[in-house]
C-alpha cells in the first residue's frame, strides 16, 4: 500500500498483479509530501521492532485497512485504485515467483499441477509468500459490506495505458514504468500450464474474483 497525502492518493498493491513496479515509480512523489519524514520514521520503527508497533501499512494491505485507521475526511477524498490480474496467470506467475525465490518451499513439488493442489489445499500450514497470491483479490478492495471502495481498477494486462491513466486522475505526469521482477523463466501463454481439471480447480477458488473482474480463462483479444 502506498499513501501520500500531498497528491490524495492509495494504492492498493496486490501481490503478483505488477505493484511493485507501479509503487516504485510513485515512490518519489513521497519526497514532495510534507509528512514524508514521519512516514519514513514510522517505517524505520515499525521495521526495528519486529513490525509489532501496528504503525505502518503493510506492503499488500486490504483498503479496509486504510478506512478504518484513517480519518474518514482524509479516506474519502483520497484517489484509490488497484492493479488486478486474470487468476490463471497469476497463478503462474506465483509457481515460477516462488520456485525461483523460496526453492526450498518447493522441494516436493515437481510439476504445476502438483503446486495448484498443494497450494489449495486446506490442511497445508499457513505460509506468508504462498497464501498472498491465492487470497481473493476482490478482497482488497471492499469493506466488510463487501462494496467496491477503490475508484479505479487497472489491469495487469494493460499494465501501462492504464497506469497512465492513474496518474492523470492523480493529477501529475505518468514517470516511465518499469516492469520490474518480470520473470523470463516462464511461457507466455498461462494457459500451457493447465489441464482442464486444473483450471477449474483454480476457477472454482477464484470464482468470485472471476465474477467480479470479468476475467474467463482465454485471454482478452
Amino acid at each position: 500500500m502506498l499513501l501520500s497525502l500531498k497528491y490524495n492518493f492509495l494504492f492498493v498493491h496486490i501481490a503478483k498483479t505488477g505493484g511493485t513496479s507501479v509503487r516504485d515509480s510513485l515512490r518519489p512523489l513521497r519526497l514532495r509530501d510534507p509528512w514524508f519524514i514521519a512516514q519514513f520514521l514510522c517505517s524505520r520503527l515499525s521495521s526495528l521492532s519486529g513490525h509489532r508497533l501496528g504503525i505502518k501499512f503493510p506492503r499488500h494491505s486490504k483498503i479496509i485497512a486504510a478506512k478504518e485507521m484513517l480519518p474518514a475526511e482524509t479516506f474519502d477524498k483520497l484517489f484509490k485504485f488497484v492493479f488486478v490480474r486474470n487468476p490463471w496467470d497469476l497463478q503462474v506467475s506465483s509457481f515460477h515467483h516462488i520456485r525461483r525465490e523460496r526453492p526450498h518451499l518447493m522441494s516436493h513439488i515437481e510439476t504445476f499441477d502438483e503446486f495448484i493442489r498443494w497450494k489449495l489445499d486446506p490442511e497445508r500450514p499457513y505460509q506468508f509468500h504462498v497464501d498472498t497470491s491465492i487470497e481473493l483479490q476482490s478482497d482488497y478492495v471492499v469493506d466488510l459490506h463487501g462494496k467496491v471502495l477503490v475508484d479505479f481498477m487497472g489491469r495487469y494486462e494493460h499494465l501501462h495505458e492504464d497506469f497512465e491513466e492513474a496518474c492523470r486522475r492523480i493529477g501529475v505526469r505518468a514517470p516511465e514504468l518499469q516492469h520490474k521482477r518480470q520473470a523470463k523463466d516462464r511461457k507466455k501463454d498461462y494457459r500451457s500450464y493447465y489441464s482442464d481439471e486444473i483450471a477449474e480447480v483454480v476457477a472454482k477458488h477464484f470464482a468470485r474474483d472471476i465474477e467480479i473482474f470479468g476475467y474467463t480463462f482465454d485471454p482478452e483479444a
